[in-house]
């Protein structure tokens, strides 16, 4: 069972003035939270930059900040779930948090049966070993020689579908392995397991700009969006309606930049604006 939140007051003193302004905080009432105060977001901290544990072990990167910034807006508190991809859509759906705000790319069938509310655009890259030292230049380099990606998501369908379409030309398949997390890929990578990593090109220039590793082919498939993702449509448009107020005022612009990440109007089926996207019952 869901709880309410609160609608929350805020008194705001005018610095230099005598006077005290009293100011309503915008705040949505009766949203269905698990947890009455709390937004409860799943994460999977292993993808830097824009979901990480710091060395101070802290929850750090771009899904923080705008997860944080959201339950502010909405007068929640952030609570992070950090759990492996692989259960995240099963455990929205049983109610074990509000929302997944990992970066689930976003599909129409995904969005089948949760509301997604897409909010950056990405594009997908080969990372190899430091150099290249194979000469990976594409997806078709990888015939032949081993690939690792996160189990379950996007990219491990992707990938999949490329080599289907590979062997069908008559290429050599691919070796595909699929890891628990994206530090174990990298993991492999370094162990010199896996001839590259099929992932983000986010994640890629993180671990390129560390001096560990290449970005072997960058820009691979652009304009697919990551989404925040939802069992309830009144939460889904609230962070919609939250993540539209922060366009409004620069605060999106601002964390996209920083994070240098595409932002959404690069879609090719941006609506003009934040909402959720269901074609379920």
């Amino acid at each position: 069972m869901k709880h309410n939140s609160l609608l929350i007051l805020a008194t705001v003193l005018a610095f230099g003035t005598t006077s005290t302004v009293a100011v309503a905080q915008d705040c949505p009432v009766d949203l269905p939270v698990i947890e009455a105060g709390v937004l409860t977001m799943s994460i999977n901290a292993t993808i830097p930059p824009k979901q990480f544990i710091n060395e101070q072990g802290e929850l750090q990167g771009l899904h923080v900040d705008l997860g944080n910034e959201i339950a502010n807006r909405l007068c929640l508190e952030p609570n992070y779930q950090n759990v492996d991809f692989a259960v995240q859509i099963p455990g929205l759906d049983a109610n074990r948090w509000d929302m997944i705000n990992t970066g689930l790319y976003f599909t129409d069938k995904r969005a089948g049966f949760m509301q997604l509310v897409p909010f950056s655009v990405n594009a997908l890259a080969l990372i190899a070993a430091d150099g290249n030292p194979t000469g990976i230049t594409g997806p078709e380099d990888m015939a032949g020689k081993v690939v690792g990606v996160e189990i379950a998501g996007f990219e491990e369908r992707k990938i999949r579908e490329i080599n289907d379409a590979q062997i069908a030309k008559g290429l050599a398949s691919m070796d595909i392995r699929a890891f628990n997390t994206y530090g174990e890929v990298f993991l492999a990578l370094g162990g010199g397991q896996i001839d590259a990593v099929f992932a983000g090109d986010a994640i890629g220039s993180y671990y390129q700009e560390k001096g560990q590793f290449s970005k072997a082919a960058t820009g691979l498939f652009p304009g697919t969006p990551g989404a925040f993702a939802f069992d309830e449509p009144v939460l889904a448009q609230a962070v919609a309606d939250a993540l539209n107020a922060m366009r409004a005022d620069g605060t999106y612009d601002s964390m996209m930049d920083a994070y240098g990440t595409t932002k959404m109007d690069a879609w090719d089926r941006w609506p003009g604006k934040f909402t959720y996207f269901y074609t379920g019952e």
